[in-house]
């Protein structure tokens, strides 16, 4: 099984870097295929190019030359796993700009020339699980902000582009008061969760 994972923190000795060890030692142990996209260290560009969005709804669509490789890798990838924190109840700016930029026409979807409607091109990814951290409790992100993250990648994304993918998130809710014990259980759950992906 190939699974692509995607890291979005800037800090090599964050949680969600720790989160992405174990993970992928999960995968590689299973004998997995693992593909990691760590977006801070490849400096990537997050930024749509004027060019790109120009070219939005030419036939056939071109990405960036910057991420072509992205792409390639994307449509390799039979699994696709997400880690990052929420910041401001949102993903990173630079895992926000992954989906901008890569996941784009003839890549992820293809527009209905009859009108308006995205026809899904990602139906090889078979599972999107997302691993996320926020500051804030589970009842502020859930009940008083509905949980927009997992909207925006459940409803918002995966609908029109991996219709028929299963869909997971685990979020590890209140990091600014988290204790070494509270993250080791995490990490413990999401070891046993992944052994079963």
């Amino acid at each position: 099984m190939r699974v692509l994972i995607v890291v979005a923190h800037p800090l090599d000795d964050s949680f969600a870097k720790a989160a992405l060890s174990r993970v992928r030692a999960v995968l590689e142990r299973r004998k997995d295929e693992v593909d990691v996209i760590d977006l801070y260290r490849d400096g990537f560009d997050p930024r749509l190019t004027a060019a790109e969005r120009r070219a939005y709804f030419a036939q056939p669509y071109q990405p960036g030359a910057d991420v072509t490789g992205y792409v390639e890798r994307l449509r390799a990838a039979e699994k696709l796993v997400l880690i990052f924190p929420q910041w401001w109840f949102a993903m990173p700016a630079i895992m926000k700009g992954f989906f901008d930029r890569v996941f784009a026409p003839g890549v992820a979807f293809e527009h209905d020339r009859a009108g308006g409607r995205l026809i899904p091109k990602l139906d090889h990814i078979g599972a999107l699980w997302v691993v996320s951290s926020t500051g804030s409790p589970w009842w502020v992100a859930r009940l008083w902000m509905g949980d927009p993250v997992r909207k925006l990648l459940k409803r918002g994304i995966m609908n029109f582009v991996a219709r028929g993918a299963s869909f997971r998130m685990m979020t590890l809710h209140d990091m600014d008061r988290m204790t070494d014990d509270k993250a080791k259980a995490f990490l413990a759950r999401l070891e046993a969760a992944f052994a079963r992906f």
